[in-house]
C-alpha cells in the first residue's frame, strides 16, 4: 500500500476461476477488483463506509491472461463535500517480467456516509504534483460530460 493517503495499490495474480472461455481474466472480474481498489483508496481517504455512486468511462485496452500478476492503481483525482473520484488504472504482467502493460481505466465517484445512509462530509483533496493538477481538471471535465449524459438519460430513467 501507498504511503499517500490519496492513493493505493492492490495486486491480485489472475486464477483458472477468473477467465472466459476465451482463455481471458472475465470483464466482470476485472470491474471487481477495480471496484475493490477503488473502495479501499475511497475508505483511506475518508476514514467512512462509502457508497458507490458513479461508474464510468471503463475502457479495456488489453484482455489479461490466467496466470498474469494484476496490479490495481487506484487513487483520488478530486472530492466534492461528501463525494470522491478516484481514477482506477489497472495493469498486468505475466510472472517473470518486469514490465506491467495497462490494461483498463475508469472513473469511480464515492459517497461517504453515516450509519443512516446520509451523506458524510470529507476531508478535501488539493493536487500538489503536475499529475494530479492535470487528473482534477480530468475529473472537473467528466462531470461536466456526465451533466449532460444524465440530461440525455432522463427521459429513459424510470
Amino acid at each position: 500500500m501507498s504511503r499517500n493517503k490519496n492513493h493505493i495499490e492492490l495486486q491480485f495474480l489472475s486464477e483458472p476461476s477468473d477467465i472466459n472461455y476465451g482463455g481471458k481474466v472475465h470483464g466482470g472480474t476485472m470491474m471487481k477488483w477495480i471496484d475493490q481498489a477503488a473502495y479501499a483508496c475511497a475508505l483511506q481517504w475518508s476514514q467512512s463506509y462509502c457508497v458507490t455512486v458513479y461508474v464510468g468511462g471503463i475502457r479495456f485496452f488489453h484482455p489479461v491472461h490466467i496466470g498474469h500478476l494484476v496490479k490495481m492503481d487506484a487513487r483520488i483525482i478530486y472530492t466534492g463535500k461528501t463525494s470522491m473520484h478516484i481514477a482506477v488504472d489497472a495493469y498486468s504482467k505475466p510472472i517473470g517480467r518486469a514490465d506491467f502493460v495497462k490494461n483498463t481505466h475508469c472513473i469511480i465517484v464515492f459517497v461517504a456516509v453515516y450509519d443512516d445512509g446520509q451523506p458524510k462530509p470529507i476531508p478535501a483533496f488539493v493536487p500538489k504534483s503536475e499529475k494530479e493538477v492535470a487528473m482534477h481538471s480530468y475529473a472537473i471535465k467528466l462531470m461536466d460530460l456526465r451533466k449532460n449524459i444524465d440530461k440525455e438519460m432522463e427521459p429513459y430513467i424510470v
